[in-house]
């Protein structure tokens, strides 16, 4: 997976449309997760579109499956998993996902409805990450 300030180099340079094909391109870079992890208790709730999201620990690291039915959607899943994948637990549940991606300023790029259920997406993540820490 590519590094969130990987991502917001190119993301920079480009114009809406080709912002739109990126976020298409980092979701079909996501690790394809399987259909039986796609259940009500991995739903994110207050998307528009589906979005599944499950944490494995793996040794010391945290690393989130995740998927969605909207293209454009699987992408911002994957700017999300990109602020966080594979690191401790601990430091996922304090990390202010919001501000590592107020950089792509999201909310003026796409509608309301794709970016309506961001928060939830994160406090999802982010309490996942706090219940592992927690043992």
């Amino acid at each position: 997976m590519r590094t969130l300030n990987d991502i917001h180099e190119e993301y920079d340079f480009l114009d809406s449309d080709e912002r739109y094909r990126l976020l298409i391109e980092l979701g079909r870079e996501l690790e394809p997760m399987p259909d039986a992890l796609k259940t009500d208790a991995t739903l994110v709730r207050g998307c528009s579109a589906s979005v599944w999201v499950y944490p494995v620990q793996d040794s010391a690291k945290l690393h989130f499956m995740a998927d969605s039915n909207a293209a454009i959607t699987k992408g911002i899943v994957a700017l999300v998993l990109a602020a966080v994948q594979d690191r401790p637990a601990d430091e996922v549940a304090q990390t202010d996902i919001a501000a590592l991606l107020a950089p792509f300023d999201l909310k003026n790029q796409l509608s309301s409805n794709r970016t309506q259920g961001v928060p939830n997406m994160i406090a999802l993540v982010r309490e996942h990450a706090a219940r592992i820490a927690a043992g």
